[in-house]
């Protein structure tokens, strides 16, 4: 029988975006609002483009602006399918943001979203897998069982006794 896994490799997609004067606040820096609808939209397009289906956003984990992004700048964002469970799906979103002036791009932003697939009646339905090739695939692979389990627990859908990946954080 044919392996139905993708490596996460082929799930990748890149946008970009250029900062303009209406996406900034009275810094000149880009609106964090905006950044994360960006986020957003990257991926649910990375959530479609593998699915061929209709895919929501059920949660994003902490984003930290970790530098400004300035008007002028051309941001990209790059998002990958990391794994998928039961009715949901993990993304890893990276923001880079490169500056003109010094000619110089930056790690602005990183997060994990949390996409479910719907059939055609809007019932969540089981998505394609993903198979991590690379290193960096491999360990966001493993971590996304503990994030998944950390998320369920501050949702209330899981008690951290259940937890089976995190019982050495709560025991």
């Amino acid at each position: 029988m044919k392996d139905k896994n993708i490596p996460c490799e082929k799930t990748k997609i890149s946008i970009s975006e250029m900062v303009l004067p209406n996406h900034t606040n009275n810094l000149n820096t880009l609106f964090g609002g905006k950044l994360m609808y960006w986020m957003d939209m990257a991926a649910a397009i990375c959530a479609h483009q593998n699915t061929k289906k209709v895919a929501i956003t059920a949660s994003c984990d902490n984003i930290t602006f970790k530098s400004p992004i300035y008007k002028g700048d051309i941001v990209t964002i790059n998002a990958f399918i990391t794994r998928v469970f039961k009715s949901s799906m993990e993304i890893y979103i990276e923001v880079l943001a490169q500056n003109a002036k010094i000619k110089k791009s930056i790690i602005s932003n990183n997060a994990f979203f949390t996409f479910v697939t719907l059939d055609d009646k809007g019932k969540p339905v089981k998505s394609i897998e993903v198979k991590p090739k690379s290193e960096e695939e491999k360990k966001l692979y493993d971590g996304a069982l503990r994030r998944r389990q950390l998320r369920l627990i501050l949702a209330g859908k899981m008690k951290p006794e259940e937890a089976d990946e995190l019982k050495s954080i709560f025991n």
